[in-house]
């Protein structure tokens, strides 16, 4: 806010116009320079500052309005003026709360994005568009893009390092076996994922076509077990 100067007027001039002051006369100084008071007027408008309120650039003076209006960027998203907190990004200017995935919604500012096809998308909806578009498997529990073949569990599909073997605790892949009915456990207990090597030493047979373990009914043919409603 500028104040109002109480020194002698000999050798003070008015920083606009050159002319001095008149005694009794009120002078607005600002950071060491002395103005009349209708002086003292935005650069672009050469109104009075509102309530005293400025911005400075490169040594001139400018109302809020037109320095907005000169200099703010304004947002890529509403149009609006941005003072404060700018996000540049997708060779744009953002209110941190207009700069949004474009799919989800959700802000981008602090979370970070990646550009997609030219749309700002967060992380997670980047992954799924590219699962999408590339048929690859999205795990259903960190929802990140499985590069090869998925772990499959209670009809969805995982990474296999989400998995660990119940009897040996090795980190489990798409090979890991689920058994069914275990005696002692409850059919909803993760205990029931095993290695293939630790599956094996149970002795449960495996299906001649599909590889999975046969739980129910199996039929032995040719050498081998086989689940008898899909594979034979």
């Amino acid at each position: 806010m500028p104040g109002i100067a109480t020194m002698s007027l000999d050798s003070m001039f008015c920083t606009r116009c050159g002319d001095g002051f008149e005694p009794n006369e009120k002078i607005v100084n600002s950071n060491g320079e002395l103005w009349h008071t209708n002086c003292f007027v935005c650069a672009q408008c050469f109104r009075v500052f509102p309530e005293g309120v400025f911005y400075e650039f490169e040594g001139r003076k400018y109302c809020e309005r037109d320095f907005q209006v000169l200099f703010a960027p304004c947002c890529g998203k509403c149009g609006e003026f941005i003072i404060g907190r700018v996000i540049k990004a997708m060779n744009a200017n953002w209110h941190p709360a207009c700069f949004r995935c474009e799919e989800c919604n959700i802000e981008l500012a602090d979370a970070g994005f990646i550009k997609h096809a030219g749309r700002a998308l967060c992380h997670g909806c980047n992954a799924r568009i590219k699962a999408d578009g590339l048929l690859n498997y999205m795990c259903h529990k960190c929802h990140g893009v499985i590069d090869g073949e998925p772990l499959r569990y209670r009809g969805e599909v995982y990474h296999g390092y989400h998995f660990t073997c119940a009897t040996c605790g090795v980190e489990l892949d798409h090979t890991a076996r689920e058994v069914k009915n275990r005696p002692g456990y409850a059919a909803n207990d993760v205990n029931n994922l095993f290695c293939l090597r630790c599956h094996d030493k149970m002795g449960i047979p495996i299906c001649g076509a599909c590889r999975r373990p046969i739980e129910e009914r199996i039929v032995t043919a040719l050498g081998k077990h086989w689940h008898v409603e899909v594979c034979l």
